[in-house]
């Protein structure tokens, strides 16, 4: 299954495939997964990388957190549960709605 972790501030120039690639230095990828937007398509700079062990996931935390890739540095950290991430994006949205945002 894997444990996934989060990746923040990616260059819209960077693409899976080289996701993957540094993210290999640390051990096994699993999977990569680049978050866009719904509505134009276009990357929205975060994504989500799993690795085959939480040992190779701590791994690239500590080996890549502030990493270059592309033209800009990296965050990396653990992901939230799935759970978490629904109710934000639900808050997101409704905030939205309110006009709160």
């Amino acid at each position: 299954m894997g444990v996934e972790i989060y990746v923040g501030h990616i260059s819209g120039s960077v693409t899976e495939d080289e996701v993957r690639k540094l993210f290999s230095v640390a051990g096994t990828v699993t999977s990569v997964h680049l978050v866009k937007d719904i509505g134009t398509g276009q990357y929205r700079g975060c994504g989500y990388v799993r690795m085959s062990t939480e040992d190779e996931a701590r791994e690239s935390i500590d080996l890549l957190n502030g990493a270059m890739l592309g033209d800009g540095l990296i965050v990396v950290k653990e992901a939230p549960p799935k759970h978490c991430q629904i109710k934000q994006q639900i808050k997101r949205k409704l905030e939205r709605k309110l006009g709160r945002v």
